[in-house]
């Protein structure tokens, strides 16, 4: 009978149902379905709806139907995966703001992929608890300089704790001659400055620093990818950072690496990338306030100006 009922009785019935514990499955189905006033009670008030009465809802409904089931307090992993499966940016954003909301790690990497279309969701994927640092490592290289710098913030790890946790295993290692790989691997990940050596000995440069120092004459394909295996990086890795137009990863490669603040001028210089402009992130002024340590006129600066510094704290001068 309920197809052949009126909007008002159907309505009468959604919120009828809405009170109830246990609830009739084909009924309340159909009903969240029906327009949306219909569903509302349904989807704002009833606390025993099921998983399945609400992927059905998601699945069949409108985007409306979609944003009022994501702003549900104690939502699912699995009604979460399928809002986001929806592509509604709009809806997305309302599950992201949904603190009582589980979501799953393939969710999250869903969504991942969408901020490089849709930016605005960096900002709550950042606020997100299920957010890993492989995650905002993704979105680092098309996400703006604000948002890197909360990246950098959140997920940096002060290098001294690591290595505090590990002083004993350090002589250990080095009596063996780092045979262990995995050992190995760890060690140099977290050492003060993180350089491939064998690739050092099959280099034409005596050091990184070398290497870096020959950029300022211009940074040539082969050049910054002997930098990048000098640094233990990847190629692709290094490649992303010497074509991105932001100076955040140089800055992070120039820390890791244990490279001196002149470094940075140096690699930046080598790109031709301009030193002062509207936006420029290594203005001469902010060069100088930075090699001096003056906090204040640091702070003066603009956002986009202080990102690209922002890896440089007084504990990378060397």
């Amino acid at each position: 009978m309920l197809p052949q009922a009126s909007g008002e009785a159907r309505g009468r019935i959604a919120r009828r149902l809405a009170t109830l514990s246990e609830l009739p499955s084909t009924l309340t189905r159909l009903l969240l379905r029906d327009e949306i006033e219909i569903a509302r009670p349904l989807l704002e008030g009833c606390l025993n709806l099921s998983d399945a009465d609400l992927v059905d809802c998601i699945g069949r409904a409108t985007p409306d139907h979609w944003r009022l089931a994501a702003a549900r307090r104690g939502l699912s992993e699995l009604v979460s995966e399928s809002i986001v499966a929806t592509g509604d940016v709009p809806t997305i954003e309302i599950l992201l703001c949904n603190d009582s909301a589980k979501i799953s790690a393939p969710a999250v990497e869903v969504m991942v992929a969408y901020t490089r279309e849709h930016p605005r969701l960096v900002l709550l994927l950042l606020c997100r608890n299920e957010l890993r640092p492989s995650h905002a490592s993704v979105m680092f290289w098309w996400c703006g300089a604000y948002e890197r710098k909360l990246i950098l913030q959140r997920f940096a790890v002060t290098r001294e704790v690591l290595q505090d946790a590990v002083t004993d295993v350090f002589p250990m290692a080095a009596a063996e001659n780092l045979q262990d790989p995995l050992s190995r691997k760890g060690l140099q990940f977290i050492e003060p400055r993180q350089r491939n050596r064998a690739a050092l000995e099959r280099s034409a440069f005596n050091s990184l620093d070398e290497a870096v120092a020959g950029a300022v004459s211009g940074l040539t394909r082969e050049l910054a990818q002997e930098i990048s295996y000098l640094s233990g990086l990847k190629s692709t890795t290094g490649a992303k950072i010497f074509t991105d137009p932001g100076g955040e990863g140089i800055a992070v490669l120039c820390k890791a690496a244990g490279l001196p603040k002149a470094a940075i001028r140096a690699l930046w210089r080598g790109l031709r990338r301009p030193e002062v402009n509207d936006t420029g992130h290594l203005a001469p002024a902010l060069m100088r306030a930075i090699r001096d340590g003056d906090e204040d006129a640091i702070n003066d600066h603009s956002t986009p100006q202080r990102t690209a510094m922002l890896a440089l704290s007084r504990e990378f001068g060397r």
